[in-house]
């Protein structure tokens, strides 16, 4: 199967969506120039698990510049944008992805991309590696039958694999823990460890669109109204700072100590979710952990909180719970569900407890998934120029490529800096010099 999409007659609007994504992704495309002289994936095969947004398809055409061939399957079954699909469809990717794919259906795209034998592996979440490692240490579940079936029960190609790399905070911790259990097979190079990723993406990208996600679905006046952030890691630092900048009274939660107390000297009220579950007006998570808002918090909540989640997985509401709790369900608005508790009191969810940003929204803003990308891109690129030498562990981003992204971005943005003079190159690299 080349490609499996919901309607190819929308890939028209898709190379528009495209289109206007790499006019906000300068330095992505002067790294597709580069990639267009030099082809050096010439022959390779790159599979992804990435969301198919337009700014995915600018990293997957610049990919292609550098003469990769892609295989491309969504790392949510909610997040793909069916224009992009179809519209990379056209120019020859291996997709498999559409909006509202069911679990069969996720992990058999999966299983296709696997198919096509790929030397590098993307992903957003991790779902791919692990699903490949699972298959190949003969790990049951109903995933990697799935994954297994569409791929034809043919030898795993897991020892062709040369590297990966990892965009989330999410993933990760999933290959951390790979790592830590010796079964990681080949490197990773943790993209989301970047500064110009998660300082930029995870803060001021997932802070928009989240707010986006949430304004979309509901258009509630967020000023006034008590806003619940769970988790103070750098996504919860940027959600936490445009709540408040939108006129919210912003609560945090948190289980690390220094997180909370950071909170708290950035001006934010700081307690436990059993406390801010009374008074909450809308709840976010962002913590990458499981069940953080569940039964006890529910019970707790006021008539009409809204419930929203910006962590990777749908597993920090509790759907579980909520659903025991509930008498009746319906969707009020699209990617709104209320549910009514069997105390009379409703609940509203937004995007299945999905991420709100990609489900009700478009995703981060292009100019800051041009950083993100860009190392994804260079990323890869070390990957092939260091083959073989690698630990099969999971790698920061080369301080080089870091760097050259964020001068690169600079330039774009019109933005010049200073450069130390020798006499303080020395002077910072010594220490026999002083006061």
């Amino acid at each position: 199967m080349d490609y499996k999409v919901k309607d190819l007659s929308l890939a028209e609007k898709g190379h528009r969506l495209i289109e206007w994504a790499e006019h906000h992704m300068p330095v992505l495309m002067t790294i597709r120039e580069e990639f267009e002289k030099t082809k050096p994936f010439r022959g390779m095969v790159v599979g992804a698990c990435l969301h198919v947004t337009k700014e995915t398809a600018v990293l997957v055409k610049t990919l292609m510049a550098g003469g990769a061939i892609v295989a491309l399957c969504a790392s949510n079954p909610l997040s793909t944008q069916d224009e992009v699909a179809a519209a990379l469809a056209e120019l020859g990717v291996h997709v498999f992805a559409w909006r509202g794919m069911s679990a069969r259906e996720y992990y058999e795209a999966i299983g296709y991309v696997m198919g096509y034998e790929p030397d590098v592996t993307l992903d957003d979440g991790a779902d791919l590696v692990t699903t490949l490692h699972k298959a190949s240490m003969g790990i049951s579940s109903e995933e990697v039958k799935y994954a297994l079936a569409a791929y034809g029960q043919r030898e795993l190609p897991i020892d062709k694999v040369i590297g990966g790399t990892e965009e989330t905070t999410t993933g990760v911790l999933r290959l951390r823990a790979m790592e830590r259990d010796g079964v990681l097979r080949y490197p990773i190079i943790a993209v989301n460890n970047a500064h110009t990723k998660y300082l930029f993406d995870n803060r001021y990208g997932t802070a928009q669109s989240t707010f986006d996600g949430i304004l979309r679905a509901t258009n509630v006046l967020i000023a006034g109204k008590r806003v619940v952030v769970a988790g103070y890691g750098w996504c919860g630092r940027g959600i936490a700072m445009r709540a408040k900048g939108l006129g919210a009274r912003v609560i945090v939660t948190e289980v690390d100590p220094l997180k909370a107390l950071e909170a708290v000297m950035d001006g934010f009220e700081v307690m436990p979710m059993i406390k801010a579950a009374e008074i909450g007006d809308i709840f976010i998570t962002a913590t990458g952990d499981i069940n953080v808002i569940r039964r006890e918090h529910f019970l707790r909540m006021k008539d009409g909180a809204i419930l929203a989640n910006a962590g990777h997985f749908n597993v920090e509401i509790s759907l579980s719970d909520l659903e025991s709790l509930s008498k009746a369900k319906r969707e009020i608005r699209p990617n709104v569900t209320e549910y009514v508790l069997k105390n009379g009191k409703r609940l509203y969810l937004l995007s299945e407890g999905r991420l709100v940003n990609l489900v009700a929204a478009e995703g981060h803003p292009s100019e800051v998934m041009d950083l993100s990308f860009s190392n994804q891109a260079l990323s890869v690129k070390y990957l092939v120029e260091h083959r073989g030498s690698l630990k099969p562990m999971v790698h920061n981003v080369p301080a080089e490529i870091d760097e050259r992204v964020a001068l690169l971005k600079l330039k774009a943005m019109g933005i010049e800096i200073d450069e130390l003079t020798e006499e303080q190159r020395k002077y910072l690299s010594t220490w026999l010099m002083g006061t």
